[in-house]
């Protein structure tokens, strides 16, 4: 396998890292099942039995708030003969009955009732078997690693970046869903680049600058004097102004960025569509961007938040679920509120495609990748070998 990824240092994958059954095989192994992955939000599990699914590969994870309050999640797999539990995506339940043979489990994935077993029968021996779940600053994580990593310096950089834009208290507005004909690593690839913003992105570029990204090495002064006055504005407001960015070739960036002038959030017209969320009061907090990887990013302006969930299907097909989120409340236009991010996202998936297919042909080579521009998806690449297993890169 490691002779299928021999990469040189600044240059793409080759080919068979976006098509070879058997390398996304190991895909879903070694970087979906072994790291944190983003599940959902804490505004979608607002109740006792409240709960939602996330498939990973063969696997299917069920993520529920239980009775004391706790968020709990569990392989969606009966302890009797295996069949599934859940019929939906989402809902909620008082209880997870196995439609097979009525096996009843509580919310905490105990085994409350089995039917039919005998009186010697052991129910207090038999659970939905547990996974490993984290709840932050409004956002739900899984890991189905026996051993996860540490999730703890990710939360303490989220928690006071994140948090006092209130998405534990908010509600979803706005849900899309997408079927991407294209490799998961080219959609993570898209988004840790804005080599092709201003070409392709109009709505975006309109409160958007296309520098300051990680991994762009570019200077612009209006944007340099944006991000002064920003972070001196941010700190005012006890918002923390740095970046954390993937530290130490960690999986997760988290970084507040300026919008341009006149604009106080990304909206059409630069405009609020909603009062602040959480504890914010001030509307002028630029755009909190944040990354986790494999399978997330979201922006938080001060009246809505947007998430991106990626869902590798196969080697060349990927969902992806947008979620805009707002405060309880708020009364919103729905076109509004998503007009940037879905126009922004649809551009993202028809060039996505377009690539995949370039990829997939005979004519694919790898290419270099711009030291300018493109350093970010340098580190991502590096990131997705080490996490494969170290495969071989060229001297």
């Amino acid at each position: 396998m490691s002779d299928l990824l021999t990469r040189s240092p600044g240059w793409s994958l080759p080919q068979a890292a976006y098509t070879d059954p058997d390398l996304y095989d190991a895909d879903l192994d070694r970087v979906f099942a072994a790291h944190w992955l983003f599940a959902g939000h804490t505004a979608e599990l607002d109740a006792p039995g409240r709960y939602l699914t996330v498939d990973v590969g063969r696997d299917r994870v069920i993520v529920v708030r239980g009775e004391d309050g706790a968020v709990h999640a569990h392989h969606d797999v009966c302890a009797h003969r295996g069949s599934r539990v859940t019929a939906e995506p989402r809902g909620r339940v008082k209880a997870f009955v196995c439609p097979y043979h009525q096996w009843v489990y509580g919310l905490d994935g105990t085994l409350r009732s089995a039917r039919l077993m005998g009186d010697c029968f052991a129910t207090a021996s038999y659970r939905l078997a547990p996974v490993a779940v984290r709840e932050t600053a409004g956002l739900v994580f899984v890991c189905l690693a026996d051993d996860p990593p540490a999730f703890e310096p990710f939360a303490a950089a989220l928690e006071p970046r994140l948090g006092p834009h209130g998405l534990a208290d908010a509600r979803i507005a706005v849900r899309h869903h997408y079927r991407v004909a294209a490799n998961w690593k080219t959609l993570v690839e898209n988004n840790r680049e804005c080599y092709h913003c201003a070409g392709s992105h109009p709505e975006f570029s309109l409160s958007n600058f296309d520098v300051g990204v990680h991994g762009d090495v570019r200077t612009n002064p209006r944007y340099d004097r944006a991000l002064a006055d920003a972070r001196a504005h941010w700190s005012a407001q006890g918002l923390p102004a740095e970046d954390v960015s993937f530290p130490g070739g960690d999986w997760y960036r988290i970084a507040r960025l300026p919008l341009r002038e006149g604009y106080v959030s990304e909206t059409l017209d630069g405009q609020p569509l909603a009062p602040p969320m959480g504890t914010l009061s001030d509307p002028d907090v630029g755009s909190l961007r944040m990354v986790s990887l494999p399978n997330m990013w979201g922006h938080a302006n001060a009246d809505y938040a947007m998430t991106t969930r990626l869902t590798p299907v196969d080697v060349a097909t990927t969902d992806v679920e947008l979620c805009f989120l707002v405060a309880r409340d708020a009364v919103v236009d729905e076109d509004d509120l998503a007009a940037v991010w879905r126009a922004t996202s649809e551009q993202d998936w028809e060039l996505c495609e377009r690539n995949y297919a370039g990829i997939a042909s005979r004519g694919y080579r790898p290419g270099p990748l711009s030291p300018v521009v493109e350093a970010s998806v340098e580190s991502f690449l590096d990131w997705y070998l080490d996490a494969l297993g170290g495969a071989a890169r060229a001297a």
